[in-house]
């Protein structure tokens, strides 16, 4: 065996990978030992012959398929078409031709009765489809199937094919009739030379006599003409004929897997090899405009291990991907299920192209990334956002017609991140922006009338977005501690219940029903030192409401003295931790890993207060509080507090409240600490803040005297 690498056969352009595809269905159909696989860019082929074996094949032996469309204008079947290649081939008595002599016979006699004029429209092309993929010897289907699917309602056309066999005005068939005489039937020895460094160039990309000027349609962007596409202001189009001739035939591979999808589709494309919707996810600069008119999205297989035609036939005909129980639709579908396969049959990476609509309303196959397969199989954390098929109902309720554009922007940026993500685990900055973009999704959500009665809130995230986008900073910490607030056991006030208007029932998060009592979103809105207050004003109104048996500002996360004094301090984390908050809201928060204070020290003034504030379960556990002593919260300490602290009023509420409860300040009443520097309103929004397990004992440590029965 012999192995080639083809220069001249590369993952792009479109018609470059097809040529390779159609070289190997080509010898494998004489020698059926030959292999292929891709090597870096290009394919290798392992074969019996050697390389002057390969050419005088596509020379003397390749036999070309007969491919025809004599349901399309422009085919050479009507009278205003160019009939010259038709006409040749039917007169030719070449025997390499003698299948197409045959079927172009049957077309014929198809069309028998059939106004020449132009081609048949509505019911009688329809007619005509049926008759000539009933009369048509097999060796003739491949090409039909991959151009024409006949479903029940009506013909449908896979778009590698354009509409059944061209693009625009550009007829594939008559075309291929054309370069095939090209290449293969000579006058004397000088055009079989032309021939002959052509398949050489085409092959192994050895310099060519020259490309003739004819039309590529939309396999090759760089070779279709148009402006700027010469040393003038418009250039022909121009291709070497045995790329033509070769792409075609290796078009022929993805007619096995024609067939449609079940009838709720909701995008009724039809289930053709790795072949979906086109949208814009992770196509970089390509704006939503480019896709809107696009044809679909090619996903071309680049497998490493080296396999014979019939393996790669397998390949496109199971090339149906699903994603879970349901198909893939569109780019995002289908990168997020190539994950799930593993090295799906060695394909290692896909080649992504978008049939995108330029020069007018012609398509051309623009390539648009190579992804990478992720080699070890099995559900990714984004398929989190995927319960009850939450992230299909915002795809499909951002891209109707009537929803507000905002719904539209956000899914883009959502669907960029995500096809950014998959089949990797992301950047610490990666996974704070998509959970800050999906808490702006919740909010918008919220706010919108329409998009409550369509679609129900974020499913719940697990811990594992946390540990993606955990970066150990005090902002993170934080908010982190603050996203986790909930109440004891069965009472559990999530935090994320207020700020958005969503209610959790069993394992999912539902919008309550219009008007229901009890709510607990107050949609507190603004300055992050304007909303904590809020929320822990509701927080401690909804425990007395509610009846709760321990103040609800527990978290399974916590943060350090150190994190709490920089909040003091300054304002330097405040917006990072807004935009942290709503989105850290949607997880589950673990647990701290570490229960250490940290290095500083709080001011003794906020320290009695946030003592008040502490979970009497955390004070019990720390051996400050008996089984049975309680320690409220004074009435009107927040709101002396949050008033400005007049006269040191609302730590000497605390004082007070610490006393009568049984435990024992170290501060006398005529020398209590004051908030000295430190801005009442900003002391007030860091009391919500939880602490780690350690931190509180030091706080308590700090201003209490320890009881008699053990230290802490």
């Amino acid at each position: 065996m012999n192995e080639h690498v083809l220069d001249g056969c590369t993952a792009t352009p479109l018609a470059s990978y097809l040529k390779a595809l159609g070289v190997l269905r080509l010898l494998s159909a004489w020698y059926p030992d030959t292999r292929g696989a891709w090597r870096g860019d290009c394919f290798v082929l392992t074969t019996p012959l050697d390389r002057g074996g390969i050419e005088k094949f596509f020379l003397e032996e390749y036999a070309p398929t007969p491919v025809m469309a004599p349901w399309n204008g422009g085919s050479g079947f009507y009278e205003k078409d160019n009939k010259d290649a038709l006409l040749r081939i039917m007169q030719s008595g070449d025997a390499r031709l003698h299948d197409y002599r045959n079927c172009l016979a049957i077309a014929e006699s198809a069309l028998s009765g059939y106004d020449r004029s132009s081609s048949p429209k509505e019911d009688d092309k329809a007619r005509l489809l049926s008759t000539m993929r009933g009369q048509l010897p097999d060796g003739a289907l491949a090409w039909f199937d991959a151009s024409v699917l006949l479903a029940s309602e009506a013909a449908r056309y896979p778009p590698l094919l354009g509409t059944g066999g061209n693009d625009g005005r550009l007829d594939f068939t008559n075309n291929f009739m054309q370069r095939v005489l090209d290449v293969i039937l000579f006058a004397d020895n000088a055009e079989r030379k032309v021939s002959l460094e052509r398949i050489r160039t085409a092959l192994f990309n050895m310099v060519s006599p020259g490309l003739a000027k004819s039309a590529i349609g939309q396999f090759s962007p760089g070779q279709a003409g148009g402006p700027n596409a010469g040393t003038g202001f418009e250039a022909d189009a121009a291709i070497n004929p045995w790329d033509f001739v070769l792409m075609i035939e290796g078009a022929l591979l993805f007619a096995a897997a024609a067939v449609r999808r079940n009838a709720d589709d909701h995008f009724g494309v039809l289930s053709y090899p790795f072949t979906v919707r086109a949208v814009g996810s992770g196509a970089g600069s390509l704006g939503e405009g480019d896709f809107s008119s696009a044809r679909g999205e090619l996903w071309m297989p680049l497998w490493t291990q080296s396999a014979t035609y019939a393996e790669v036939q397998a390949l496109m005909s199971e090339g149906r991907v699903a994603l879970g129980r349901k198909p893939a639709r569109d780019a995002l579908d289908f990168v997020r299920a190539v994950q799930h396969l593993g090295a799906y049959r060695g394909v290692r990476s896909f080649q992504r192209y978008g049939l995108l609509m330029r020069s007018g309303k012609a398509y051309l196959a623009t390539p648009l990334a190579r992804v990478e397969v992720n080699e070890r199989q099995g559900p990714s954390w984004l398929d989190e956002l995927d319960a009850h098929g939450w992230l299909d109902r915002f795809r499909r309720f951002s891209g109707e017609a009537n929803t507000a554009v905002r719904f539209r922007m956000l899914c883009k940026r959502l669907e960029d991140r995500l096809f950014s993500l998959v089949g990797r685990l992301p950047r610490k900055a990666e996974a704070q922006a998509l959970l800050v973009l999906l808490g702006k999704i919740q909010m918008t959500l919220a706010v919108s009338g329409k998009a409550r009665e369509t679609i129900n809130p974020i499913p719940r995230l697990s811990g594992r977005w946390v540990i993606a986008a955990a970066d150990d900073t005090p902002a993170f910490r934080i908010a982190m501690a603050l996203a986790g607030l909930h109440g004891m056991d069965h009472e559990p006030l999530p935090l994320r219940a207020q700020l958005f208007p969503v209610q959790r029932r069993f394992d999912q998060w539902l919008t309550p029903e219009a008007g229901e009592k009890s709510r607990i979103c107050d949609g507190a809105k603004g300055r992050l030192v304007d909303v904590l207050p809020s929320l822990l004003d509701r927080r401690l109104w909804l425990a007395e409401r509610l009846a709760l048996s321990d103040k609800p500002l527990d978290s399974a996360a916590g943060a350090t003295l150190e994190d709490v004094a920089g909040f003091l301090r300054h304002d330097g984390m405040d917006t990072r931790i807004s935009d942290l908050l709503p989105g850290l809201s949607l997880c589950e928060i673990p647990g701290d890993f570490d229960r250490g204070a940290g290095e500083d020290v709080l001011p003794s003034a906020f320290s009695l207060m946030k003592l008040v504030l502490t979970p009497e379960r955390r004070l019990r556990s720390l051996g400050l509080l008996a089984d049975g002593q309680q320690l409220p919260v004074p009435p009107r300490m927040l709101a002396q507090l949050e008033a400005g602290n007049h006269d040191n009023r609302a730590v000497v509420s605390a004082w007070r409240r610490l006393r009568a409860s049984g435990l024992s300040p170290l501060f006398s009443p005529d020398a209590l600490p004051a908030l000295t520097g430190i801005d009442p309103r900003r002391a007030a929004a860091a009391l919500l803040i939880p602490l780690r397990f350690g931190a509180t004992a030091a706080l308590a440590r700090s201003v209490l005297n320890q009881p008699d029965t053990g230290s802490v």
